[in-house]
């Protein structure tokens, strides 16, 4: 029997910069396993872009003409709650950082990210994780260490729910997270659902930023 061909994972791409677009554009089409779902050079051209396309993940500039990318992540993570939404930015402050997080990015990366490991990255969004550029990540777990969380919040996570939002925020992907805790993946989909209902958030990067922020863990 022949195996199975894998289809490849599709990006599309947010950026106002035509050469930073096109660029993208030919990194993606040019490697095996990956496929350009559409570049778009706005936020507003975006929304209604992306509707046929419904790719797997979307690298989204902030410093957009008109909409900014910040905003324009709340209505993309309701409209394609499937797809993985990185930012791809040259901003690395604590502000942007912490509103992209809240916003539903999975992971935040600077633009001089090499090729590779903005592919890589992808990938590993995809597949459940939560990638970084290194500064970004230490400015992440500095922003949330240094604010006080409320006395006693725990909002009602069960220990199982606590360890599983710790193994996420440590970068685990659903899948591997489900391996530490000894269960299934259709077992951590449901303790995810709950936490995202007691934490009342709408996306795993939202539920470890609430919960680094509280110190749930």
């Amino acid at each position: 029997m022949e195996p199975v061909e894998t289809p490849p994972i599709r990006i599309a791409i947010i950026e106002d910069d035509t050469r930073i677009r096109g660029g993208l554009a030919m990194l993606i089409d040019g490697t095996p396993g990956f496929r350009c779902a559409g570049g778009f050079d706005s936020m507003e051209a975006a929304l209604p872009g992306l509707a046929g396309t419904l790719p797997d993940a979307v690298l989204i500039d902030i410093g957009l003409p008109g909409m900014s990318g910040i905003e324009g992540m709340r209505l993309l993570r309701e409209r394609f709650p499937g797809a993985a939404l990185l930012v791809l930015t040259v901003y690395n402050d604590d502000r942007r950082i912490f509103e992209a997080l809240c916003a539903g990015a999975c992971g935040y990366l600077l633009k001089k990210t090499s090729p590779a490991r903005l592919l890589e990255s992808v990938r590993e969004a995809v597949e459940g994780g939560s990638p970084m550029s290194p500064e970004v990540a230490r400015r992440v777990v500095t922003l949330f260490r240094r604010l006080a969380p409320p006395a006693g919040a725990s909002h009602g996570l069960t220990p199982h729910e606590i360890l599983l939002v710790k193994f996420l925020a440590d970068g685990h992907s659903y899948q591997s997270a489900g391996v530490e805790l000894g269960v299934s993946i259709n077992t951590v989909r449901s303790y995810i659902r709950s936490v995202y209902e007691k934490l009342q958030v709408h996306s795993k990067s939202a539920a470890v930023a609430r919960a680094l922020r509280e110190r749930l863990f």
